[in-house]
């Protein structure tokens, strides 16, 4: 199990300042959405020179120009980015391409999806790497919701299939997680909105291992 830290709705100077303190700590690192709309493809590009060894995943939330979007991710640095689950197929398919030729990894979010179906509709186009997420206007309505579950079981019965899981997740709620075996938890605020980012990030790492 790996350990993504997602850099989300904070400027360029505390994304970079997270790292300093924590980047060892994480596998994945994740640009988050925000972030890349405020600043641009370029803070993909200055995070990739100096964390070079990362994963370094670009939060594009595509939802239709697939091809350019990926390419724009990739060619910055990116060796992941994310395209949603809802979107044409044609998207898909034209952002796993892009990602093939290049070596990449396509992260599908399943943020909006409400059935098994969908996933292996994602998975016949070629998607291997999925994301369940529970967005964070999700989470303040309903916390981590039992509806998640059939996502990370039905994901486990795909050959090769791999996921993420994103949303509220904490020292706290790790034990929860573990037996679904995600292979890479997503932690937002948990560790860059800590105190002490670093013991944040130790205890994590403690619960994930543990």
């Amino acid at each position: 199990m790996k350990l993504q830290v997602a850099l989300d709705r904070l400027t360029e100077e505390e994304c970079l300042l997270v790292l300093n303190e924590i980047g060892d700590l994480a596998e994945w690192i994740e640009v988050g959405t925000g972030v890349i709309k405020q600043y641009g493809m370029a803070i993909v590009t200055r995070i990739k020179k100096n964390w070079p060894d990362a994963v370094l995943v670009a939060d594009m939330k595509t939802c239709d120009a697939g091809k350019s979007e990926s390419s724009q991710a990739f060619l910055a640095g990116a060796d992941v980015t994310t395209v949603m689950a809802f979107a044409d197929d044609r998207t898909i398919t034209e952002a796993l391409r892009i990602a093939e030729q290049q070596g990449k990894q396509v992260m599908i979010d399943l943020l909006g999806v409400v059935d098994v179906e969908r996933i292996d509709r994602l998975y016949e186009l070629g998607a291997r790497l999925f994301s369940v997420h529970r967005g964070k206007d999700m989470q303040e309505q309903s916390g981590q919701a039992a509806a998640d579950v059939p996502f990370m079981e039905h994901l486990r019965t795909l050959p090769d299939a791999r996921f993420s899981y994103a949303g509220g997740v904490n020292e706290h709620t790790i034990a929860r997680l573990v037996p679904y075996r995600p292979d890479v938890l997503i932690v937002g605020g948990a560790i860059t909105g800590a105190t002490d980012r670093r013991a944040a990030a130790q205890r994590i790492r403690g619960e994930m291992t543990g």
